[in-house]
């Protein structure tokens, strides 16, 4: 990651899942934390999405999955579930049945 910086990379997810979110979903994006309230499509509850700088990771709270958290690997160019499990945009679509899109700048 040190190419571009963590700040960079997790602004330009939270922008785009603010923008891909709220097309389906209420999603507001304020300081680094995102929260979207699930309507009934989804099985309705908040989730929140938020940046955390001294680990440089992503943090998800979901009322489905529990709290996980995704390290940027740039290899695949994705936020990977630092337990093995699916990356985040993947585990968000499932989750909120928004199709999500995100690629690093």
């Amino acid at each position: 990651m040190a190419d571009i910086p963590f700040e960079s990379l997790a602004d330009s997810l939270l922008a785009a899942l603010e923008e891909g979110i709220g097309q389906h979903a209420d999603a507001e994006l304020q300081g680094g934390v995102l929260t979207v309230e699930g309507d009934a499509k989804s099985g309705g509850g908040v989730w929140l999405v938020n940046k955390h700088a001294p680990t440089r990771q992503i943090w998800l709270s979901s009322p489905r999955s529990g709290a996980r958290h995704y390290a940027f690997d740039s290899a695949s160019g994705q936020w990977r579930d630092t337990r093995g499990g699916a990356d985040l945009l993947s585990a968000l679509t499932a989750e909120l049945g928004v199709a999500l899109k995100w690629q690093a700048p």
